[in-house]
């Protein structure tokens, strides 16, 4: 770990990385967030770290009566999911193109939604408060509805992987799908508006803030806390498709028993205890990592990919990094790699290999061991994952 410390200025962070090698601008959007009055000790810094909206991505902030609605980000509640499955590797190897071709039917990618609902998403229960939520019209709710049980685009996946022992894994990365953008961009805009009417003036107007108190911080709140239900059960709605596509592909012969799951946001506010207070938690691509937490940080469509527990450091306010982070623009990766390179970084995985993919090429990101070996004070690795199969939203 090392500091960045600025006396004068009121800033102090910690970054589980070489500071060199967080870019320039990056560094800048640290430094604006640590010099805001309500931040509580310092700002923690991932090795995944990257440039984001109004924060980086891979940050920690923890603060007191405050909070930031773009330092959470417009994929309010992103998160992962994993879990490993009884049924060996050779059996689902032997079928792993009809798997796929099933997985791509059951689960919309992109900007598709799901054009029947089916019963488990009807019957959520998180549909009973949805009248609750701010900005709330029939149209959205339909919307929402029809997007539980989908990818979506961007680095948002659907993996089958191995691990040491050759036990077969299946992981998944998506959120609140477009109810969740929505709510944040409009929590955003009136965090805006609400520094404009209080004349208060910030280093990036993207750090606009509700204070507790006022309507705008418990409608913020309020939201988070449903948003945080519906990606947990976009997640669950995902891998129970998965689940029974690949029980049909081999067979009931070979039944599938669930052996351990993980089901954790990296992009999400909660109420913790940190140096014996209170605070509000911001993690913007990160996981926590109390003792007893149990995370999943994955590399790209070609690396390895780690289960990981948690150990708890307090400097981090218990937290890890939620993958390995993007060391270029997608924009660069189209411009440097071609569809020879992703053919090339994604040899002996089943995916698409096409130009409609290269801006998540694996190398795109950063080197997903590097980043481990900078946060081992933060995590123990439980289990080391391949990928043999990706779908990319």
């Amino acid at each position: 770990m090392k500091i960045i410390e600025d006396k004068s200025q009121g800033i102090l962070i910690k970054a589980w990385t070489d500071p060199e090698s967080i870019e320039t601008e990056a560094l800048e959007q640290l430094k604006n967030v640590a010099r805001l009055p309500f931040v509580f000790k310092h700002i923690a810094v991932m090795p995944d770290v990257h440039y984001g909206k109004g924060a980086t991505i891979g940050s920690v902030i923890a603060t007191k009566n405050a909070i930031c609605p773009a330092a959470v980000g417009v994929d309010i509640c992103c998160g992962m999911m994993a879990v490993k499955i009884s049924t060996p590797y050779h059996i689902i190897g032997d079928n792993i193109k009809i798997i796929r071709h099933s997985i791509e039917r059951s689960i919309p990618v992109g900007f598709d939604m799901n054009q029947i609902i089916l019963p488990s998403v009807e019957n959520w229960q998180g549909w009973e408060t949805f009248k609750n939520v701010s900005k709330t019209k029939k149209s959205l709710e339909n919307k929402a509805k029809s997007q539980l049980g989908s990818l979506g685009g961007g680095n948002h996946f659907i993996e089958l992987c191995t691990d040491e022992f050759n036990n077969v894994w299946i992981m998944l990365h998506s959120g609140s799908r477009g109810i969740g953008h929505t709510l944040a961009e409009y929590h955003i805009e009136k965090a805006k508006d609400d520094m404009k009417a209080f004349f208060i003036d910030l280093p990036d107007p993207d750090l606009a803030y509700f204070e507790r108190g006022r309507p705008g911080f418990e409608e913020y709140i309020a939201d988070l806390e449903w948003l945080s239900s519906y990606a947990f059960a976009n997640r669950q709605e995902m891998m129970s498709r998965i689940i029974k596509d690949i029980q049909y592909a081999v067979g009931e012969d070979n039944p599938i028993e669930r052996l351990f799951e993980v089901n954790c946001h990296h992009n999400y506010v909660a109420i913790e205890n940190h140096f014996n207070e209170n605070v509000l938690v911001t993690r913007k691509g990160a996981v926590r990592a109390r003792p007893e937490d149990y995370g999943i940080i994955p590399g790209s469509m070609g690396t390895k990919s780690y289960i990981v527990k948690g150990k708890g450091n307090p400097d981090s306010f218990c937290s890890c990094s939620h993958g390995a982070g993007r060391k270029m623009s997608r924009n660069q990766a189209r411009k440097i790699f071609t569809k020879d390179d992703l053919i090339l970084q994604t040899e002996g995985v089943e995916c698409r290999k096409d130009n409609g993919v290269l801006d998540e090429i694996p190398g795109a990101y950063k080197d997903i061991d590097e980043v481990m070996e900078h946060q081992k004070d933060l995590v123990e690795i439980i289990a080391t994952l391949k990928q043999f199969m990706c779908i990319k939203g």
